[in-house]
């Protein structure tokens, strides 16, 4: 219609036709001959629904997402694969860049620094090994808490 020339008054009356929902909801509760111009229509518009639209984010935004302190390897790596999913046309050298920069310091980041991992699938590859190396350590731990309360358990029962 922009192209063609249509004037305020047009735009103005076609424009709801296009909305629904939470816009046309807005648009109804619009006082009567509160709009003098399709222009300051369209401002009021884009102010009110500013905050709905739809970021799409880019490979800077890999850089805000860390391992964490007290996270696993496994938690990091996902939440990373989820954001990394996000993003069209990512340059796999980019991404490996972003991946092993939000490593916390410690023992797999001083491995990685070491080998330096040249593609994504040699970095997962030492990734999945350094998960399954946290995972065991995880499960015995967990191995020794149990029995500890079994332990408990039985004292308490055999000193009834």
């Amino acid at each position: 219609m922009l192209l063609n020339g249509a004037s305020d008054p047009i735009l103005c009356r076609s424009f709801p036709t296009f909305l629904n929902r939470a816009a046309l909801f807005w648009f109804s509760n619009l006082p009567a001959s509160s709009i003098a111009s399709f222009d300051e229509f369209a401002d009021l518009f884009v102010n009110n629904f500013a905050a709905s639209k739809i970021y799409v984010r880019d490979s800077d935004y890999l850089s805000t997402i860390t391992q964490g302190q007290h996270k696993s390897l496994k938690d990091y790596m996902t939440r990373f694969a989820k954001a990394a999913m996000e993003i069209s046309d990512l340059n796999p050298e980019v991404h490996l860049h972003a991946l092993k920069s939000g490593l916390r310091l410690g023992k797999f980041h001083k491995a990685i620094v070491v080998t330096k991992p040249k593609t994504l699938a040699k970095f997962r590859d030492k990734a999945i090994g350094q998960i399954e190396i946290e995972e065991l350590r995880e499960a015995r731990r967990l191995e020794k808490l149990l029995p500890r309360r079994d332990d408990d358990k039985q004292g308490r029962t055999n000193n009834l």
